[in-house]
């Protein structure tokens, strides 16, 4: 069986410091992934809005977001100017794509299209995908053919979009396993391959679950090894506080019998003809706020 790792990588903080230490953990294990950056600029600070979104505060409790990303992180587009990610740290992308990774995009502005892309028309949603793009473009000298959404948050534009700029298949949602998406009962021609499993951050402080601890609740999720799998990842937490646990986990997978692999290359064993159709759905998962994309009712047409 496979395991596909997708690494969102946020912030600027994450792509300078989580990026490097995930890459050499990774060539530690011979294990392959995807890497997804968010390409504009670093707007964390202004995630501050969320505090009056339902279970947000709760969250944070746990997981202990000054810890995870810093002060200073904490403080950019608001009290401090959010640093170019693309522009400052395009050596690092680089470095990912030529150490042998599969690299996409994540977003231009992550607190941007997390905030507000579920209630955007068909033009902002361009707007901010093209940006995207470009930078993409200006980074690594070809176009992306990948996209995983920032907070696994969409529209039907934004979905649309993925169709038209012909990527491969992109990851914007929660599921169970790679599908083809149909939105408003209109079937859009890029396959999804959902992440299949909870994160850390959806799992830490709930019911005794540390840091220490984390991977053994992980590793019972895959224990069956009935189907392959695509775990998501963040370089500003699995890169850096948790990268032992992290180190853990990826250890236990192996034992499990797992193939550690990109999203491209679990794309590349699949049947395209014979995925199911499944509609989009919008709804709340475990120990994440706010509604999420999800993987809904099989569509026959």
């Amino acid at each position: 069986m496979k395991l596909a790792l997708k690494i969102d990588v946020d912030t600027y903080r994450g792509t300078r410091e989580g990026v490097p230490a995930l890459l050499e953990l990774l060539q530690k294990h011979r294990a392959g992934a995807t890497f997804l950056f968010s390409l504009g600029p670093d707007h964390t600070g202004r995630a501050i809005k969320r505090v009056f979104r339902p279970g947000f505060m709760k969250k944070v409790s746990r997981t202990s977001v000054v810890e995870h990303y810093g002060i200073k992180t904490l403080l950019y587009g608001t009290l401090l100017p959010g640093p170019d990610i693309g522009k400052r740290c395009g050596d690092v992308m680089r470095q990912t794509l030529s150490a042998g990774f599969e690299v996409g995009i994540h977003c231009h502005d992550h607190i941007r299209w997390q905030d507000h892309v579920a209630t955007q028309s068909s033009d902002w949603a361009q707007v901010e995908f093209d940006k995207a793009c470009a930078k993409f473009q200006q980074v690594f000298g070809e176009p992306a053919r990948t996209h995983g959404a920032a907070g696994w948050q969409m529209n039907r534009h934004a979905f649309r979009l993925e169709q038209q700029y012909d990527l491969l298949y992109a990851s914007d949602t929660r599921g169970q396993h790679p599908f083809i998406p149909v939105i408003d009962g209109e079937i859009v021609g890029c396959p999804q391959l959902p992440t299949t499993l909870p994160t850390l951050d959806e799992l830490l402080g709930i019911d005794d679950i540390g840091a220490d601890n984390v991977h053994l609740r992980l590793l019972r999720e895959t224990a069956a090894k009935d189907k392959d799998h695509v775990y998501t990842l963040h370089a500003e937490l699995e890169g850096m506080k948790l990268l032992p646990a992290f180190d853990r986990l990826l250890s236990g997978w192996k034992e499990q019998g797992y193939q550690l692999v990109s999203c491209r290359d679990l794309y590349e064993t699949l049947e395209l003809s014979s995925l199911p159709y499944h509609c989009i759905e919008f709804g709340e998962i475990a120990g994440r706020s706010g509604t999420l994309a999800l993987q809904g009712k099989q569509f026959l047409d």
